[in-house]
């Protein structure tokens, strides 16, 4: 079976579905797909995914992302027909959805994945599920409960094929120690106040450092507002057991984690957060906002980590007890590496994709993809618009002026 995904890739490119596909596509490989990757380039060169696909011989083609949708769908259909496979993965690539119709022509089947929860999501469901019936996608792939919860509100979850297979992380043979001397508390993930909310969360490890004897903290990441963290560090957390660590590999994210205590996420919303799961897998104890997708899947209040409901005391309080327990700790860090063993393994979570291709009814007989000069689209989504800008329509007037200009262009 053929299968291709589409995806983003930049420098410095970080974030769970980074992470998981360039798990993903080795595993698949190994299993006996045939797997490839259609990338879109942002900020003018390629980035980690693009090196880890040369790095595990998995074949891809890339491109800029074209300013008009309408091109970077033609650019898609045009390597798809190239290399025709059984099924087709958009990932979180607006345009990728945007072909669904000439990609289902052809007897593709095409299968989004929602990885957050979150208004792009959303209206990727609202688009692509509950809108026009030639854009319904075949399958989609929810990474937590609450995300199954609200696709299955739809009133057409039965006219696609919906699983739910969550992040799988690689659990390592050692685990985190801690004995009670200084208490290292984490951030890892993308450095944006949308989401992440990370100046407040700077703000938050300052104030830490400064209650509580004996800890200090370290922020992993990059991001676009990456600056703010470091004007903050600079005011505020002048002087104090707190720094900016930069941007860690994938593959060397792991080493941190294992010389850490505690991870903290105080985002205002996630789908699965790899970046706890990665933590938990290493016996780092979580700390995270309460949040409805993905947390409470991880995190059992007082047992394999903490929820707290804000940023501020609760947060501080939550942190207060972990340092004045190490046998708390040691507790909360067993029963954190033992959930994602059993339920979050990156076997497990491969062996579930596996499945669910093989469970596919795919085409044996596939067509050419038509190519087509123009698309009949729906209307932009506001919540997909950054990455969904058309073409400007012309007038009759300007339409009229064209063809004169290439007229007189052809005479003389």
């Amino acid at each position: 079976m053929k299968i291709t995904f589409c995806a983003y890739d930049k420098p410095d490119s970080v974030g769970g579905p980074v992470t998981w596909l360039m798990h993903l596509l080795p595993s698949l490989q190994e299993a006996g797909f045939s797997v490839n990757c259609l990338i879109f380039y942002h900020v003018g060169s390629s980035g980690p995914l693009t090196t880890h696909l040369l790095k595990n011989k998995i074949p891809f083609k890339g491109t800029q992302f074209n300013y008009y949708t309408e091109e970077n769908i033609s650019w898609l259909l045009g390597q798809l027909q190239s290399d025709i496979p059984h099924v087709f993965v958009p990932n979180l690539v607006v345009p990728a959805y945007l072909a669904t119709p000439w990609i289902k022509k052809a007897g593709i089947k095409v299968v989004g994945i929602s990885h957050s929860d979150d208004p792009f999501y959303h209206a990727i469901q609202k688009e692509f599920i509950d809108g026009k019936t030639s854009f319904r996608l075949d399958g989609m792939v929810v990474v937590s409960k609450e995300l199954e919860l609200q696709l299955k509100q739809s009133p057409n979850k039965e006219k696609i094929v919906l699983e739910r297979i969550p992040y799988g992380v690689i659990i390592p043979e050692q685990k985190s120690m801690w004995s009670g001397d200084t208490l290292r508390v984490v951030y890892v993930g993308r450095l944006s106040e949308e989401q992440k909310r990370i100046s407040e969360v700077t703000k938050s490890f300052c104030k830490m450092v400064t209650s509580i004897n004996g800890v200090e903290a370290i922020i992993y990441g990059d991001g676009p507002d990456k600056r703010n963290v470091e004007e903050i560090l600079e005011t505020d957390g002048k002087d104090l057991p707190i720094s900016l660590g930069g941007n860690i590999p994938s593959e060397e994210i792991q080493k941190k984690l294992l010389d850490s205590h505690v991870i903290v996420l105080l985002s205002d919303y996630e789908g699965l957060p790899i970046s706890i799961l990665e933590a938990m897998a290493c016996g780092v104890v979580p700390v995270c906002l309460d949040m409805k997708s993905g947390i409470s899947e991880q995190i059992k209040n007082g047992v394999t980590g903490y929820i707290v409901k804000d940023r501020n005391d609760d947060f501080i309080q939550a942190i207060t007890k972990i340092k004045n327990s190490p046998k708390q700790w040691d507790l909360l860090s067993n029963n954190a590496r033992k959930l994602i063993e059993d339920n979050f393994s990156q076997a497990r979570c491969h062996k579930a994709y596996a499945d669910f291709f093989n469970g596919l009814k795919v085409s044996s007989l596939l067509q050419e993809i038509k190519m087509h000069k123009k698309f009949e689209l729906p209307p932009v989504n506001p919540y997909l618009a950054r990455a969904d800008r058309r073409k400007p329509k012309l007038s009759l007037i300007e339409k009229i002026k064209f063809k004169v200009r290439a007229i007189k262009q052809k005479i003389f």
